[in-house]
């Protein structure tokens, strides 16, 4: 039996989708497109960051402004635009295709925020503030992209909400898959609530960084446990479609998704028992995601993790690639779980922290996208460049990771730049040296990601 028809039999019980109809596919393509789009605008921008950081190269970029704006559309650009855009992806792959006009009004509408976003700084847009989550630009025409994204993306909640397949009676794999992403549209929605309710519940007196602090602080941190639930729905979807034997029974499954979601929950608890900027809000916020973010993916990473050492080696390049992503997703997950717990002031091991959970979530989604493609009408991923791209990134991402974190030991700040770094001592140039090279590695990986996916993307040449 070759590995094409062991994988086959192991998908009748295991963890899958049904290929979506013709609408889906093409509505699915371009939530794919905008993601793509996001990462080759953010990653243009990552090669001058990492520089304007790296010892010996940051003499050559000493424009801490434009560090700083570049930052901003950045990370919206990665933390926003790319994870969001990913959810369209998974939901959309879910969906039963009806109301099809609110599935492209909620893509168009992100597009033209995600336009504008990236525009901004071209069109006269500065001030930049380095808020929590959603950093801004103080501009009109920023807040304009920001706000259309935000309907765009509250109208792909609802349409997924209303729209999705159903779980279904019996409890199977695909069913465990539709409550996880279930569950991940239901915090969706309580985020975006949760940014409502800050906006109509701060104190009139707050402005400033402060007050766009206050702002995404609770659709920030709820957020996160969307990301983290398809996360787990991908963790699941690769282990099965990379032939790997995982001893988990989707009732187990469908009980840790909604282990996942408690937390998550607990934000409505927040808002109603504390005034929105007092520290019991806060605070509050922060617990649930320090201690509640794992929750779920702990004990289903414990589960999968014994399935990789009975994993078949001859696999075909699609799968070594899916099996590959979800091996470094666990693993970077783990690490960035282990480094929350030595955050001591505000230092760059809180950057370090949260790179290493969300490049746990892309590689994820990567995978995903690997195994999505010829499920929209597009070609398998092959070469070797497919089977060894998710490793070359998460190398360069563990480097960087491990840099910050390094760094962090011994007081570097974050959100600083060239000489505000204060890199005096060896150890610090050293430890930042790593986060630089590290971060070269990941944008190269990163790289041969859209080269891929382009690849399986481009149209065949008639012969």
């Amino acid at each position: 039996m070759n590995s094409d028809q062991l994988i086959n039999n192991r998908i009748i019980d295991g963890f899958d989708l049904d290929i979506p109809d013709a609408k889906s596919q093409r509505l699915t393509s371009a939530w794919l497109m905008l993601a793509l789009g996001s990462l080759v605008v953010a990653g243009l921008l990552t090669i001058l960051i990492v520089m304007s950081r790296t010892p010996g190269v940051q003499e050559i970029f000493p424009w801490i402004d434009f560090f700083h704006t570049a930052l901003v559309v950045h990370v919206d650009l990665t933390v926003l635009v790319w994870f969001l855009s990913c959810a369209g992806i998974f939901w959309t792959l879910n969906s039963t295709g009806k109301c099809s006009r609110c599935g492209w009004g909620a893509l168009w509408l992100a597009v033209i925020g995600t336009a504008v976003i990236s525009l901004s700084p071209f069109l006269g847009a500065g001030s930049p503030l380095m808020n929590n989550y959603v950093p801004v630009l103080q501009d009109p025409i920023f807040f304009v992209g920001l706000g259309v994204f935000g309907l765009g993306f509250t109208l792909l909640v609802l349409r997924g909400l209303l729209y999705s397949k159903p779980m279904g009676r019996a409890v199977s794999g695909a069913g465990a898959l539709r409550f996880g992403l279930m569950t991940g549209l239901v915090i969706a929605l309580i985020s975006v609530a949760a940014v409502v309710a800050s906006y109509l519940g701060i104190p009139e007196i707050i402005e400033g960084q402060h007050y766009y602090e206050l702002l995404f602080w609770g659709g920030g941190h709820t957020i996160q446990f969307t990301h983290i639930q398809l996360m787990l729905v991908a963790w699941l979807w690769l282990a099965t479609m990379s032939g790997l034997n995982v001893k988990l029974s989707p009732r187990i499954a469908v009980l840790l998704f909604a282990l996942g979601a408690i937390p998550a929950l607990m934000t409505i608890y927040v808002y109603v028992a504390f005034d929105i900027g007092s520290g019991e809000h806060m605070l509050w916020l922060t617990w649930l995601m320090q201690y509640g973010g794992g929750i779920a993916a702990l004990p289903m990473a414990l589960a999968l993790i014994p399935a990789f050492f009975g994993a078949r080696k001859n696999a075909d390049d699609l799968i070594r690639a899916q099996r590959s992503a979800l091996f470094f997703s666990i693993l970077l997950f783990g690490i960035g779980g282990i480094i929350g717990f030595m955050i001591s002031g505000s230092n760059v091991t809180i950057p370090a922290h949260y790179h290493g959970s969300i490049v746990a979530v892309t590689l994820a989604f990567m995978g995903v996208i690997y195994h999505a493609l010829p499920r929209i009408g597009f070609r398998k991923p092959s070469g070797a460049m497919a089977r060894f791209q998710p490793s070359i990134y998460a190398a360069g991402q563990m480097m960087h990771v491990i840099g910050l974190a390094w760094s962090g030991g011994y007081g570097v700040q974050r959100k600083t730049a060239g000489a505000a770094q204060g890199l005096e001592s060896i150890e610090k140039i050293v430890s930042m040296g790593m986060m630089g090279l590290g971060g070269l590695i990941a944008i190269i990986g990163g790289t041969l990601f859209l080269i891929v996916v382009f690849k399986a993307m481009w149209p065949e040449k008639r012969r």
